[in-house]
């Protein structure tokens, strides 16, 4: 499924490519809306991506795919990892922006923080794609991802199910400033509230290390925890680390996954 949902966005980006020549494809003067001839790859088109983390499975497989379509369409890709640092993020777009890149791709850290990198690559009108995190403000010309909000009530219904009306439950959640982590606590707070009893929610910033450290904390406190929902597969894992006692541990990516393959 990560795959097919990268070979969509690149698909995106096939689609940029012809609206965005400013002559006939094929014309040897053909130069990309907000690209410039002799920038970045020398009168080639070049695509910027900025990757959110590159210490997660996810997004490897994402820049991987992402490199791969773009060698088979003949682009330039510079990648960039922000290294779940929004303010490196907004720095690496800016110097994409200034090595005259012709589209930038964001994978946002944080969908807020972001804007400003967005409304400087509009102003430099390069156009942008965000991929699998939106942006909260600034023009997009198109948004690729999963449905968060359905893969979360997708989460919390396979949890109900599994666990029982009423259960104790705790929920990991992701990045704050994230439309993911939004989304999925969104879809998956729609099916617990009323039937299950979410004792514990916090943050393990979709990382695997802090996902078995948050779930120890929570365990402290909430001994009879039944299940978990994680934001993501690495906080899952983490958590499950942790766990000395059968807990179900549920993330809105596999469950997603799941439904999908059937």
């Amino acid at each position: 499924m990560k795959k097919l949902q990268l070979s969509v966005a690149m698909v995106g980006i096939t689609a940029m490519l012809a609206a965005c020549s400013m002559d006939a494809p094929g014309s040897d003067d053909a130069v990309p809306e907000g690209g410039t001839e002799g920038g970045a790859s020398d009168g080639e088109f070049t695509v910027g991506l900025s990757v959110s983390t590159m210490n997660n499975p996810f997004f490897v497989t994402l820049g991987e795919g992402a490199e791969a379509k773009a060698t088979e369409l003949g682009i330039e890709m510079v990648s960039v990892d922000a290294q779940d640092d929004s303010a490196k993020q907004i720095n690496d777009i800016e110097d994409l922006i200034q090595s005259g890149v012709d589209l930038i791709l964001i994978n946002p850290t944080d969908s807020s923080a972001v804007t400003a990198a967005v409304q400087s690559a509009n102003d430099a009108n390069i156009p942008v794609i965000t991929v699998d995190r939106a942006a909260d403000s600034g023009e997009v010309v198109t948004h690729i991802a999963s449905d968060n909000i359905a893969g979360g009530e997708m989460a919390g219904e396979l949890l109900l199910e599994l666990v029982g009306d009423g259960a104790l439950v705790a929920e990991l959640e992701g990045i704050p400033g994230s439309s993911a982590a939004r989304e999925r606590g969104e879809g998956f707070n729609n099916i617990a509230d009323g039937s299950l009893d979410v004792g514990a929610k916090q943050t393990a910033n979709f990382a695997r290390a802090e996902g078995l450290t948050v779930m120890e904390n929570i365990l402290q406190s909430n001994p009879d925890i039944m299940g978990v929902f994680a934001h993501n597969d690495e906080m899952a894992l983490g958590a499950l680390e942790q766990s000395q006692q059968p807990v179900v541990m549920i993330s809105s990516w596999l469950v997603l996954t799941q439904q999908m393959m059937l």
